[in-house]
């Protein structure tokens, strides 16, 4: 198989205030980062070599993650400064690939796509690039790919609109032809900049495998807080810290946490090296107050504690 170019360098501005802590594919989801799931998850499928691009927080990553060897794929680092976007990081990562094809993955979703399936299907189409989707049940949240009957991308929609699209889900197949035409490291984004110029110049140069595989979103805090309850009902994930779950009603606990006897917390996810003081909270993030704190986060002590669902603190 063809190796992959995870993307992990994003800044994950949506995540806010969890990626104030950690970056993107670090956060836990059940007993492993999501970064781990999904390398698990392509050498499951024969992917034996990885990229993993890096900019924000990358220690959080490469920590865990080493050279890959207990996830079962030789991974290696494409480092950005600055950060270079979903176009980009491709182009700077192109030494790293060793073949002409290679699939990309999102460093923020999880899914089930049969990868095999898609790299014959884009080898058959002469394409630069191949696009994992599914119809867009909710055009209201996600922007679209417009696909023409014939398979073929002929453009992409915004949030709201009411075109018919269809929901890309993180997973691509693509040509380093593609990306040679960008400068070195320059920010380019993919969707926005570099698929419609290579949709302009040969229409079929970006195509649409449609599937119904499953994925999971991992944009805001709220959907990585639902995406985690459904992997520890599906999965049958024991809590990691079983002394503490007297105190907690279906929380997410990162690593270094301790909590008052006193508290009780419902629905809330507490991070990296908090210390939780007496008293009660529901659907709250918990973090330690360093630096400044974000709009919609008051301090409680050494804490910086902020709603999951992203309003601000009254």
């Amino acid at each position: 198989m063809i190796p992959a170019l995870v993307l992990t360098a994003g800044l994950a501005t949506r995540l806010r205030p969890l990626s104030c802590v950690r970056a993107k594919a670090a956060l836990p989801v059940g007993d492993r980062i999501l970064v781990q799931r999904i390398l698990q998850w392509l050498a499951a499928q024969g992917i034996a070599e990885a990229v993993l691009n890096l900019h924000h927080l990358p220690h959080t990553i490469s920590r865990i993650v080493g050279d890959g060897a207990v996830e079962g794929v030789r991974v290696r680092y494409s480092w950005e400064m600055p950060v270079l976007g979903s176009a980009g990081g491709p182009r700077r990562a192109l030494p790293l690939l060793d073949d002409s094809t290679f699939l990309i993955v999102n460093g923020d979703t999880l899914t089930n796509v049969d990868l095999r399936a898609l790299v014959d299907e884009h080898r058959t189409s002469g394409a630069l690039v191949t696009m994992a989707l599914v119809p867009n049940t909710e055009p209201a949240k996600y922007g679209g790919v417009v696909v023409h009957n014939t398979r073929d991308v002929v453009g992409f929609t915004k949030a709201g609109s009411s075109e018919p699209s269809f929901h890309f889900i993180g997973v691509q197949v693509a040509e380093a032809a593609a990306f040679v035409s960008l400068p070195e490291n320059t920010p380019a984004e993919s969707v926005n900049q570099l698929y419609p110029s290579l949709i302009a110049a040969r229409l079929g140069s970006i195509r649409a495998f449609i599937t119904d595989a499953q994925f999971f979103d991992i944009g805001t805090p709220r959907d990585y807080f639902d995406t985690c309850m459904k992997f520890r009902a599906t999965e049958g994930i024991e809590p990691r810290t079983p002394n503490l779950e007297p105190l907690l009603d279906d929380c997410i606990v990162w690593e270094d946490v301790h909590i008052d006897p006193r508290a009780r917390l419902r629905r809330c996810i507490l991070t990296d090296g908090v210390r939780v003081p007496a008293g009660s909270w529901e659907d709250m993030i918990f973090r330690r107050a360093e630096g400044d704190l974000l709009a919609n986060e008051h301090r409680i002590h050494d804490l910086a504690v902020a709603p999951i669902d992203g309003t601000p603190v009254r």
